[in-house]
């Protein structure tokens, strides 16, 4: 056998570039992170963004990137490595350095620029931490309004952030997308109740499932019984009801932006009315919406329709 060489060795030890890996994914996100369409200087800005709460999601599932790189980036020493809430804590005090120095991370040191050009605050992504942070000790839900809350750290600083990259925030905008944001976060949790059951998290509220006489183990099922499906429709109808709330937030912008935030909407909706071709039997694999019905829902998006 032949004798390795040094330079063979290091190339073999060197690690996946972190930065490209997080960034890559936004490919398979189920909207556009920043199409192409938008100015550039949205679109750097935006992608800066997403890698953040993209990264801030993978520690928080336990999806990072075999080996240890983001844990090393981060301070974070070897054996625990696999501790995400230590890796949560790191990358928290590293989102501090974007504020006032110089971050370790190169997701964060991305991100340093677009914090300073559009006067970014820490809230929004300390949210989208701690929402993280929550999940590695909430499994389960009592309420709609404690999902609710669960809402407004998870999903709606990452609308909060469009507006604030896009300099169109105002109270009212803010309110509407907060609307929009949780909408599609609930339907994200409808499409994968099988996914999330997997990780022994729950995010459809206890007291629905009583209400609707369904026990944990009917989620387990190869497929949805009748009292499941119902459950999932009256979710929907609630998602579907923050769509049409947070409507008009579209119409509320104009030029390339509008089309943008038509997108999520159409999405959105679009993603509903999948769930409801469904039969709402969600547990054999998320229900996705075609190019077709996407683009049904797109006209009445654009205009802002409730």
């Amino acid at each position: 056998m032949a004798t390795e060489t040094p330079h063979l060795r290091e190339a073999c030890a060197v690690p996946a570039d972190p930065e490209r890996g997080t960034l890559d994914k936004a490919a398979d996100e189920n909207f556009p992170v920043a199409p192409f369409f938008l100015p550039r200087a949205w679109r750097t800005d935006l992608m800066a963004v997403y890698g953040f709460a993209r990264l801030v999601d993978d520690i928080g599932d336990g999806d990072l990137a075999p080996g240890g790189a983001d844990a090393a980036l981060l301070g974070v020493a070897p054996e625990h490595a696999e501790d995400r809430t230590a890796l949560l804590d790191a990358f928290e005090a590293d989102l501090g350095r974007v504020f006032d120095s110089a971050p370790r991370h190169p997701i964060l040191r991305r991100l340093q620029p677009t914090v300073r050009r559009r006067a970014l605050t820490p809230g929004p992504f300390r949210g989208l931490i701690a929402a993280n942070r929550q999940d590695q000790v909430v499994r389960r839900y009592e309420t709609y309004d404690d999902l609710l809350a669960y809402c407004e750290l998870s999903a709606n600083p990452v609308g909060r952030l469009v507006l604030a990259v896009t300099g169109t925030a105002t109270p009212e905008r803010i309110r509407r997308s907060d609307a929009i944001c949780t909408a599609l976060q609930i339907v994200e949790h409808l499409q994968d109740v099988a996914e999330d059951l997997a990780r022994d998290r729950i995010y459809l509220p206890a007291e629905d499932l009583k209400r609707f006489r369904v026990q944990e183990a009917d989620l387990a099922a190869p497929s949805a019984n009748a009292s499941v499906r119902a459950l999932i429709a009256f979710e929907a109808q609630r998602a579907l009801d923050l769509l049409n709330e947070g409507a008009p937030l579209v119409g509320s912008v104009n030029g390339r932006l509008r089309l943008l935030l038509a997108g999520f909407l159409a999405g959105g909706r679009a993603a509903v009315r999948a769930i409801a071709a469904a039969d709402y039997d969600v547990l054999p694999g998320p229900p996705k919406p075609g190019k077709r019905r996407l683009l049904r829902e797109l006209g009445p998006s654009l205009r802002g329709e409730g």
